[in-house]
């Protein structure tokens, strides 16, 4: 069979040839552009689905990266403020024990005491530190201040334990009751108080019935009932002289705490009393299943949400037959706990919202993995904090050594009294306090610590994928400029084969 090749099929071969020389050229060319071999889905469908999950996993690393970057950063800037805290409490030691030596006077101790009010201000401004305007020793209360300044009690009587200081002042009020009895009583009680150190007085009288001190500037409410003490006015001693109190510097923390859980009843009667226990990681609801009411005494069915009522665990039950007055239902994180209050009857239906405080700020490092690069300002410095729910402020750690604020605020308070014995107890209890910074100190060191070794393992983990990934989409560049040059070659041969074969007609040969 003969076959007669025209024209056209010649035409069409030629140009068939030709694009498809001209496409594998300038996908060679593609290639060297970009260096890559996959350049579209179609090069390597399945090559193509392991670069871009190689790619999630990169930008996941590159996310890693950035957050413990910022890690740093807080906790860089923490380390440092501490160092800061820890320089200034050592010049009030010095301070102190100059002061605490017998040779000095009032006088001398009054000078000293202008600097410590100074330094005092100066810890409350390091408290107060701010990274990229957020504070980070407020907990998660980042938009404010961690501490203010304000006004506290130190008491020679140990039965002088509740009390509210309201105004302010620029030096330490003194103040000595000049009888004995109990405040609010039925007799007036009379007393003097003095903002220059004891140089000069002020007498005045809490009538029958009242228990606010007016101190010129300075209301000092005590509770009703305290027993005070007669001070003898003619000598100085305070130790086992009568009722002596030092209204001084106090900083007043101002930030979230990690001290309780708390519990609300979400329902129509309180028959019961409620508590929580545990480590919750986040609010839980707790819900009564029960088809009616029952007693703690009884089986009791209950469900638990983690995540606002979207979705229930259901099917838990607890039976209490031996412990009728109580129950415990137990839930991820801890316990719920329920008591009689009269009445011991659940109903069902009812809602319990377990919110335990939270105050720190995770940062996440890799997969579930989280680091607090935050504090708590009041577990650090110490210092007075109201809490939640609460009416009077109390003092950090029981207003112990380790209250680094109250400790320096006590000082104060003596150097301007002249007080030497309590400037040594002062003296003694500055070293606890810097103690108890420098151990937090410590633990921000160690949570910096863990930022390196997470950061070199996410360095790593990413040079490893980016080698994984450049085996499958990256190219060989000297093979590729074989193969370009080849495939130009090829190309240009095609040209010119094609330009000889259409110049070829049976009109060349009339």
């Amino acid at each position: 069979m003969v076959m007669r090749v025209s024209q056209r099929n010649l035409f069409s071969h030629m140009v068939g040839d030709m694009n498809n020389s001209l496409s594998r050229l300038m996908d060679l060319n593609i290639q060297s552009s970009s260096h890559k071999k996959i350049n579209k889905p179609s090069d390597d469908a399945v090559g193509a689905s392991r670069v871009l999950s190689y790619r999630n996993s990169i930008g996941a690393i590159d996310q890693y990266q950035s957050n413990i970057g910022e890690a740093k950063g807080w906790l860089n800037l923490a380390d440092n403020t501490l160092v800061q805290v820890n320089t200034v409490l050592t010049r009030i030691k010095e301070l102190a024990e100059q002061a605490a030596n017998g040779t000095y006077d009032g006088t001398n101790r009054k000078q000293i005491s202008y600097e410590v009010r100074q330094l005092f201000e100066q810890l409350i401004n390091l408290s107060n530190t701010e990274y990229e305007g957020k504070h980070i020793f407020a907990g998660q209360k980042t938009e404010q201040s961690a501490f203010s300044m304000g006004l506290s009690l130190t008491s020679s009587d140990p039965n002088v334990t509740n009390f509210r200081v309201e105004g302010s002042s620029d030096s330490t009020v003194l103040v000595q009751f000049l009888d004995s009895g109990a405040v609010g009583g039925a007799t007036d009680l009379d007393y003097r108080y003095s903002s220059d150190g004891g140089d000069t007085w002020t007498d005045a009288t809490l009538a029958a019935g009242q228990n606010v001190l007016d101190l010129n500037g300075v209301r000092l409410t005590l509770a009703n009932g305290t027993a005070v003490s007669a001070v003898d006015p003619d000598s100085n001693a305070v130790q086992d002289n009568g009722t002596w109190l030092w209204v001084r510097p106090a900083a007043i923390y101002q930030g979230d705490d990690e001290d309780a859980i708390d519990v609300t009843l979400m329902g129509a009667t309180q028959d019961v009393s409620y508590s929580a226990s545990g480590a919750f990681p986040e609010d839980t609801i707790i819900r009564i299943d029960n088809a009616s009411d029952t007693s703690l005494a009884g089986r009791i069915e209950y469900s638990y949400s983690r995540d606002g009522g979207q979705s229930w665990v259901t099917g838990n039950s607890v039976s209490n037959a031996a412990t009728p007055g109580e129950a415990t239902l137990v839930v991820p994180g801890g316990f719920l706990q329920l008591t009689s209050n009269g009445s011991n009857i659940v109903h069902a239906g009812d809602q319990f919202l377990v919110h335990p405080r939270r105050a720190d700020v995770n940062f996440e490092i890799s997969p579930n993995e989280f680091i607090t690069v935050n504090s708590v300002g009041k577990d650090v410095f110490g210092g007075v904090y109201t809490a939640p729910g609460q009416s009077n402020a109390s003092a950090m750690f029981d207003g112990g050594p380790k209250n680094m604020f109250e400790t320096v605020g006590k000082l104060l308070a003596y150097l301007e009294t002249d007080n030497q014995a309590g400037v040594s107890q002062a003296l003694e209890d500055l070293r606890v306090a810097s103690s108890h910074v420098l151990t937090h100190a410590a633990s921000v060191g160690g949570r910096e610590n863990r930022l390196t070794v997470a950061a070199n393992m996410h360095t790593n983990n990413k040079l490893s994928e980016e080698e994984r990934m450049s085996a499958i989409e990256d190219v060989d560049v000297a093979e590729l400029m074989t193969q370009l040059a080849q495939q130009e070659l090829i190309y240009q041969s095609v040209l010119k084969s094609s330009s000889m074969v259409m110049r070829m007609n049976l009109t060349n040969y009339i």
